[in-house]
């Protein structure tokens, strides 16, 4: 971890970290669209198996890392609901042609 020197420098590294997250969301959701490519329904894109096994894994990251396991299952339910809808739009997109 860097060790920063003064406030600023602090958020400045704060403020790249959040680019970098919000990087990895939008990668995240074109990972999502292309998923929809491989379903063969809307009931099959939210299956609460895969979000379940979704929720562990990042309930066990979260420990592992340090992080409030609370906050990152309240940030992926979020995320999910806000994906999965994403998914269904690309899905009729993709069977309406």
């Amino acid at each position: 971890m860097k060790k920063c020197s003064s406030l600023e420098e602090v958020r400045s590294e704060i403020d790249a970290i959040d680019d970098q997250i919000m990087e990895l969301i939008a990668k995240r959701k074109d990972m999502v669209k292309q998923a929809a490519n491989f379903k063969h329904s809307v009931e099959e894109i939210k299956t609460d198996e895969r979000i379940d096994h979704v929720m562990d894994r990042i309930r066990h990251k979260a420990l592992t890392l340090g992080v409030s396991p609370n906050l990152a299952v309240e940030i992926y339910k979020k995320m999910i609901d806000d994906m999965v809808e994403t998914e269904i739009a690309q899905f009729r997109n993709v069977t309406n042609f």
